[in-house]
């Protein structure tokens, strides 16, 4: 088993399967790590539970203010964190029935996710709000703060690709679509769309306009969503409804579904339910074949970057699952083949709890529920290799700063030049892989912490895919 960190310390990077620690967060050791590759830093962007302001909530009739007066009291002794996911069960508890009520809290969620093109991350910071930070505006270090009265409850969001600066995020009885403006050339409002202007970020002259509201037919939580490849479809989940465009249904008969990936190629679709099935959807036809498990429902899927691998992580399994595509699209021949994770089993985890992979396929990041306290709110970062079938060998440990911190979701970038790049944040964890065009590849994971910091690791690497 490699050195993990020790708690107190923080992950600053990975360069070459090591991954550096330090004694506390700070810009000058990311300057000396990996900065001087790079050519810039990822500053942690922190954020706190005084965000949570009143005038940031949507009115609520009499029952629903008692409730976040509750939340209120909530909140001051058992953290954000607890605080949301209470939240997110009194309302859930109005859609869906008490079994996926339960596992809504431990799906998934896409609380964290980079741009496709851009040094652009957007995170979940608060139930009805989203900060947008770009690490490309070197004049302003601010987020933006994307608030409006539309926005209640947030689930997912989800950058639209080729669709310049737009992002589309999933809340209760919608999605808000949001768009950047600068002067001289506002974003398009959909017309009959409730607009809104927000807060001006200072230096660039940058807005970001609520664009347009796809609302959903009876104020349902959405809960899943995914664009395809080419940036034309967006795909929600409703209570009872797959749903696609401006809300028209595509499907139905899906009720229950808890996560929506689309393959990078766009040829396949995976759709996981709360039952514990999963759907395998070929695009081109639309034809469909139901898959179940005996490990517990799905809490987590990635799709590799070719399009022909997805991995899947269950509720009751420290083991990840791989389905492999043996023939070209249309097909659906498929096997299922196991990826064993040891290094996972012995930290005396109950299970799998959260996956992401690189877009170059090089890189994979496991969260995991429990284990000991040595190895508690740790994730794991392996070196995957795709043939003749997945492997993965554990690189080491990443830790995030503040006391006992754990992650919520993580997300790798698609498009860094120099190689890959995850983030984590207190409220959700992002990693994101980015294409490498150098024989030293760089892979930078943003995470998201329960300690109030969305965090940037880039992973430098040299590639085995490359001479």
């Amino acid at each position: 088993m490699p050195l993990f960190p020790n708690p107190g310390s923080v992950t600053v990077c990975e360069i070459n399967r090591e991954l550096i620690i330090a004694d506390n967060l700070s810009d000058d050791q990311s300057k000396e790590t990996y900065g001087k590759i790079l050519g810039m830093v990822f500053s942690s962007v922190p954020f706190q539970s005084e965000q949570l302001a009143a005038s940031s909530l949507p009115e609520q009739d009499d029952e629903q203010q008692q409730e976040t007066g509750a939340d209120a009291d909530v909140l001051q002794t058992k953290g954000l964190v607890a605080t949301l996911q209470g939240i997110a069960r009194k309302y859930m508890k109005r859609l869906l029935n008490p079994t996926d009520v339960k596992l809504l809290s431990e799906i998934d969620l896409h609380g964290v996710s980079w741009h496709r093109h851009k040094h652009l991350i957007a995170f979940i910071s608060g139930p009805n709000q989203v900060l947008v930070r770009d690490f490309e505006d070197s004049e302003n270090k601010d987020p933006s703060l994307l608030v409006h009265e539309s926005q209640r409850d947030i689930k997912v969001l989800d950058w639209r690709p080729n669709g310049g600066k737009m992002l589309s995020v999933a809340c209760k009885g919608g999605i808000c679509i949001w768009a950047a403006s600068y002067p001289g050339n506002a974003a398009s409002v959909r017309s009959g769309a409730p607009s809104f202007l927000g807060s001006m970020t200072r230096g660039s002259g940058l807005r970001w306009t609520l664009v347009d509201f796809f609302r959903s037919q009876h104020d349902e939580q959405i809960s899943a969503l995914s664009w395809s490849p080419d940036g034309r479809y967006p795909k929600a989940r409703y209570y009872m409804h797959l749903l696609c465009g401006i809300g028209t249904p595509i499907r139905r008969g899906l009720g229950g579904i808890s996560m929506l990936k689309w393959s990078p190629t766009g040829d396949y679709f995976f759709a996981a339910k709360f039952d514990g099935t999963f759907y395998l959807w070929e695009t081109n036809t639309w034809t469909s074949e139901p898959w179940s498990s005996t490990s517990g429902f799905v809490t987590g899927a990635v799709w590799d970057p070719d399009g022909r691998t997805i991995l899947i992580s269950f509720s009751k399994a420290a083991t990840l699952a791989s389905i492999h595509f043996s023939s070209k699209p249309p097909s659906m021949d498929a096997l299922l083949l196991p990826v064993e994770l040891p290094e996972i089993s012995s930290t005396g985890c109950e299970c799998i709890e959260k996956i992401a992979w690189s877009a170059t396929g090089e890189r994979l990041a496991v969260s995991y529920k429990s284990g000991d306290d040595a190895y508690k709110g740790l994730i794991a970062i392996y070196d995957v290799r795709r043939s003749p079938v997945v492997s993965a060998s554990l690189v080491g440990f990443i830790r995030g700063p503040g006391d006992c911190p754990k992650p919520i979701a993580f997300s790798f970038h698609d498009k860094l030049r120099q190689g890959p790049l995850l983030s984590v944040d207190e409220i959700g964890y992002w990693l994101i892989s980015y294409t490498a065009l150098l024989t030293l590849l760089l892979s930078t994971d943003v995470q998201c912490w329960s300690s109030g910091f969305c965090c940037t690791y880039p992973l430098l690497f040299h590639s085995h895919l490359l001479p």
